[in-house]
């Protein structure tokens, strides 16, 4: 990598990661300084502008927060605690859970703090729509009032306060983009997709029904990761206007887990030949959380005024895309 400090740097922390993964994508072809860390693998394009350079480092280890943002212009923290298949399932008492989804957060701001630049580093942190809690308004807002109702929501919450914290004592220019439910549309790293979209697309492929903890009418806001990175950018390139606040990133539109996982099956079903795999209401298992059950939709148009961005993908388009990259690229049983 050639040495152009006159570049911005700009850090990913869990560059590895699906949503990571799509971020570099969109960060690659600048004309920056670009250091992608993570504890996988980290894909980056063939071809890029962008100056790379790879850490692979497991954030954990004492010291190793402080080493990957050592020089950062701008902080991505796309990091998170993941159990199996789903990030927000996390135990009260999940010390590693804590560390991740929130003392990073803070290792990030002091690690920053001591570099004592002439202006302060931008960071963008991630958190989850699902921050607010139940609400009985039809959408989400920004001031729609905060009552986390699981440990992965609180720590989330914690780690966003800190950040804003930061900024108004003038250590960093953070922002915190609560994410809607994130879905992939059947790219290279579609290995990395544990979202529910992924994970009821290979029941349908093995021919499995698809397992609904209720009746089907829960609504949730789905968000393609691929707009979620081009928010993510977008945020970084407006950080100024939204420093200090968290924001919404989403579709604003509300759609049934009945319907998506209809649209899966229906998604499948056209692409291998096979009739679609039966759509079933069974009792929730003992890892079901409070928000399993509660509608999560919300208004993203204050963040798309500020950054600029709009959502493309549309989830059904996706699953189609999806459901015929994986009918092409695996074989199908009979």
């Amino acid at each position: 990598m050639t040495d152009s400090p006159a570049l911005p740097l700009v850090v990913v922390l869990g560059a590895s990661g699906l949503l990571g993964t799509a971020v570099t994508r969109e960060l690659a072809s600048r004309r920056l300084r670009l250091r992608l860390v993570g504890r996988r693998p980290v894909r980056v394009p063939e071809r890029h502008r962008a100056e790379v350079e790879i850490r692979r480092v497991d954030l954990t280890t004492p010291g190793a927060v402080a080493e990957a943002v050592e020089g950062a212009d701008a902080v991505l923290h796309l990091v998170a605690h993941v159990v199996g298949p789903a990030t927000w399932r996390v135990s009260s008492d999940d010390a590693l859970a804590e560390r991740v989804n929130l003392g990073l957060v803070h290792e990030v701001i002091d690690a920053l703090s001591a570099q004592r630049r002439a202006g302060p580093p931008v960071v963008i942190f991630t958190g989850s729509m699902s921050q607010t809690g139940k609400f009985t308004s039809e959408r989400i807002t920004e001031s729609t009032p905060d009552q986390p109702l699981t440990t992965y929501d609180r720590h989330k919450m914690e780690a966003e306060l800190a950040l804003k914290a930061a900024t108004a004592e003038g250590v960093v220019r953070g922002a915190t983009l609560r994410l809607a439910t994130l879905f992939g549309q059947g790219r290279a790293a579609s290995a990395l997709d544990k979202g529910l979209v992924a994970v009821m697309m290979r029941r349908a492929f093995a021919g499995r029904p698809l397992t609904m903890w209720h009746d089907g009418g829960i609504a949730r806001d789905l968000v393609c990761i691929d707009d979620t990175a081009r928010a993510v950018v977008a945020a970084l390139d407006h950080a100024d206007r939204l420093a200090g606040r968290h924001w919404l990133v989403g579709t604003g539109r509300a759609t049934t887990i009945g319907e998506l996982f209809a649209g899966i099956a229906r998604a499948v079903s056209e692409a291998t030949g096979r009739p679609p795999v039966p759509v079933t209401s069974v009792a929730p298992p003992d890892q079901a959380g409070p928000t399993d059950f509660l509608d999560f939709v919300i208004d993203p148009s204050a963040f798309q005024e500020a950054a600029g961005w709009s959502p493309r993908i549309r989830w059904e388009d996706a699953v189609t895309a999806t459901a015929a990259e994986l009918a092409a690229t695996a074989p199908v049983q009979p």
